[in-house]
């Protein structure tokens, strides 16, 4: 039986619980800042006010506004003098080595004689805050501009709406927030692509593609000239009127070279900010072409093969695959449900700790396989303005939906990505619009790769609960019908939690769920009982309002990694993707 690619070509060239841990955290791991000092606010029992100050105020209500002004002035010196003579007795009582005092808007600055962070930094200030004199003790640390933007330098990625923040396009991926947070260009795992092969001399491409395998077994299929080998690069897989006349290509279409597994390649992980073409949705991220396909598609026994290779599981007769894929992309599809091999296959992938992430189809119909089989992620595909797209297929296998090309002339403009000119043979480099949910797969697959880029040790049901839980909800267009579950064939509509998935994909939220939480460590405890009563007016509260914070946050980080996110406790469809 032949598994067929879902595309379709045009256009030639809740979360606050993620939002609050964001707040914790600035990328894989959080930077502990060192401080260069603190800022102290003296009780103000600590340095009364002079007698010469206190009588100043009775006579400047008597003399000219410039000469109040210069007398408030110079009783202000006299009282900062004092309060910072006190503030170094303080540090000196305390034990606290300083080697500057000076001003903190209302308060003080104390110096230390070397930048002090973790538990030195703690016990520096407790020592500061048991001190009577002392009402409040802060970390004096540089702060730093609000990280800008990254957009990329190629020069097609301002067509690329797709990728953009969700302004005009209400389902855009929201891909500058989720690169400013990191771009995947560290510990980017391998991503295969189990497809047609690619064009491995794509200068879009150059440095990101791995020595994959082809396991098209058939060679009038293969259009190589030979069967299984190490040469997964695409030859092209056209078919003419005359071939479909005859028995071997009488079930195929008349069409075209596809170059269908470069177009879904250059969407992972096509170079960028290099000055060229587009941009990919993981910067960092390796592709291992996997060539399952060739004329009229791929025979299911050489992609269940291609399955397990790209995983790193054994294959009879092929050399064991030296580069493991943490996430695998299938848009290839059958009409029928999904049978026992195929499951066996999507277990045993997953099991090895790869993700599986599949096109949900463009039958308008509920969905087949693979995206009825249990464990994969299966994508929809929707128009730029959120609403389910005329041929994308639904149901409640559906994990959650991405942007895949309207299909409608001047609704929007397909997905720009790599390709090859070439109706027949290779021929010169390219870049096209693409529509289908073959090529909104890719999207997810990619941005699984960045969130694997920050915490590497997510397994597929991490992902997948990640993914889901980290969604916008969809859009309600007017004069649109709802999308129904039970219905048989549908177009254009507004999707639902069990036609399309939880939600849309947003690549920023989805890498903030995934990002680490690193707490503060705290300082050892050492108990001390203050010989005077000091009143509380402020000097614990920090230590208090900060270390309450970071228990919710370790509270929130404890529930997603025991599948209960915070927010989304209920309300979710399980998965069944």
């Amino acid at each position: 039986m032949l598994e067929t690619g879902m595309d379709r070509f045009s256009f030639p060239c809740s979360l606050a619980c993620a939002v609050a841990l964001a707040s914790f955290t600035s990328g894989a791991v959080a930077r502990e800042l060192p401080a260069s000092g603190v800022i102290v606010q003296l009780r103000s029992a600590a340095v009364p006010l002079d007698a010469e100050a206190a009588a100043s105020v009775g006579v400047g209500l008597r003399n000219s506004p410039q000469a109040r002004r210069e007398q408030a002035m110079a009783a202000w010196q006299r009282q900062h003098a004092a309060r910072t003579e006190r503030l170094g007795q303080v540090a000196v009582e305390a034990g606290v080595p300083s080697r500057q005092l000076g001003s903190a808007g209302a308060a003080l600055r104390l110096d230390f004689s070397a930048p002090l962070r973790g538990a030195a930094l703690e016990a520096a200030m407790r020592r500061l805050r048991l001190h009577p004199d002392v009402a409040s003790v802060t970390p004096n640390v540089r702060w730093q501009r609000a990280q800008a933007l990254t957009l990329p330098n190629d020069p097609l990625f301002a067509q690329q709406w797709h990728l953009q923040a969700p302004t005009t396009f209400a389902s855009a991926l929201n891909l500058p927030a989720a690169w400013a947070l990191n771009t995947g260009a560290v510990n980017a795992p391998v991503v295969a692509v189990v497809d047609g092969g690619v064009r491995y001399d794509h200068p879009d491409l150059a440095g990101h593609l791995l020595p994959g395998y082809d396991f098209v077994s058939e060679l009038d299929i293969a259009n190589d000239g030979n069967g299984r080998d190490a040469d997964a690069s695409d030859p092209g897989d056209w078919v003419t009127r005359a071939e479909s006349l005859t028995p071997l290509y009488e079930d195929c279409d008349v069409s075209d070279s596809s170059w269908h597994g470069t177009g879904i390649a250059g969407q992972i992980a096509a170079a960028s900010n290099n000055s060229l073409g587009v941009s990919g949705v993981s910067w960092g991220v390796q592709v291992l072409p996997v060539r399952v396909a060739g004329k009229c598609g791929a025979l299911l026994s050489d992609l269940l093969d291609g399955m397990r290779w790209a995983a790193g599981l054994p294959v009879q007769g092929v050399p064991v695959n030296p580069n493991p894929a943490k996430v695998i992309n299938l848009s290839y599809g059958g009409s029928g449900p999904c049978d026992n091999a195929y499951q066996q296959t999507v277990n045993d992938v997953t099991a090895a700790g790869a993700l599986v992430v599949v096109a949900a189809g463009n039958s308008a119909e509920p969905v087949t396989r693979p995206a009825d089989c249990t464990g994969v992620v299966a994508v929809g595909a929707v128009r730029g303005d959120g609403a389910k797209t005329s041929y994308s297929s639904y149901g409640p296998n559906v994990a959650l939906a991405v942007p895949g090309g309207s299909g409608s002339t001047g609704a929007d403009a397909g997905l720009l990505t790599t390709l090859n000119a070439g109706r027949t043979v290779p021929a010169a480099h390219t870049y096209e619009s693409l529509v289908g949910t073959s090529f909104a797969a890719p999207l997810v697959a990619g941005t699984a790769a960045l969130m694997l880029s920050v915490q590497p040790g997510l397994t597929p049901a991490d992902l997948t609960r990640l993914l889901k839980a980290s969604v916008r909800p969809h859009t309600a267009q007017p004069n649109l019908p709802t999308c129904s579950a039970t219905s048989l064939s549908q177009a254009v509509c507004n999707c639902t939690t069990t036609t399309c998935g939880a939600g849309l994909l947003d690549a920023q939220l989805a890498l903030l769920a995934a990002t680490p939480v690193v707490l503060p460590t705290p300082a050892p405890t050492v108990p001390t009982v203050p010989t005077t009563p000091v009143a509380d007016s402020g000097g614990g509260g920090h230590t208090g309002w900060a270390w309450g914070l970071s228990l919710w946050a370790w509270l929130a980080a404890l529930a997603l990694s025991r599948g209960r996110p915070a927010s989304r406790a209920k309300g979710c469809p399980p998965a069944r993707c």
